[in-house]
């Protein structure tokens, strides 16, 4: 999982965040193992901004993706940073609720990184599902 954390990281230099100073990355594995990325772009309209994770999966999506394995998030505070309510209900759409979520929690003092790691179905019980609109 290291690996995707880098990959997270190494986004954060692309995010667009004017208003926040917050840039944020996610790296989403496929289950072919195809990686992709997304980093946070803010608007200045608020609610039209994009989230790291909205940017990696809507990606993954485009080329054909529907299967996902597992996500890292990690923004530049290293504060161990989760997806939000609103990509954590995008992800469940896609992700059965054993998905790995690994969060960036910095570097440890061996030079490793340091994680916590939840399950989609931790962060978000009870999501709302396709069952439930009929």
């Amino acid at each position: 999982m290291d690996e995707l954390v880098e990959m997270a990281r190494e986004v954060q230099a692309e995010a667009h965040v004017p208003y926040s100073d917050y840039p944020v990355g996610a790296a989403l594995r496929t289950a072919d193992g195809t990686v992709y990325v997304g980093c946070n772009i803010e608007n200045a309209n608020y609610s039209n901004s994009l989230h790291a994770e909205e940017v990696a999966i809507a990606e993954a999506v485009k080329e054909g993706h529907r299967e996902f394995d597992a996500l890292a998030v990690s923004s530049a505070a290293r504060d161990g940073v989760t997806p939000c309510g609103m990509c954590r209900q995008t992800l469940s759409e896609f992700c059965d609720e054993d998905l790995p979520v690994v969060c960036d929690e910095g570097d440890g003092p061996d030079g490793g990184v340091e994680t916590s790691e939840y399950t989609l179905g931790e962060l978000l019980p009870d999501t709302i599902t396709e069952e439930m609109l009929d």
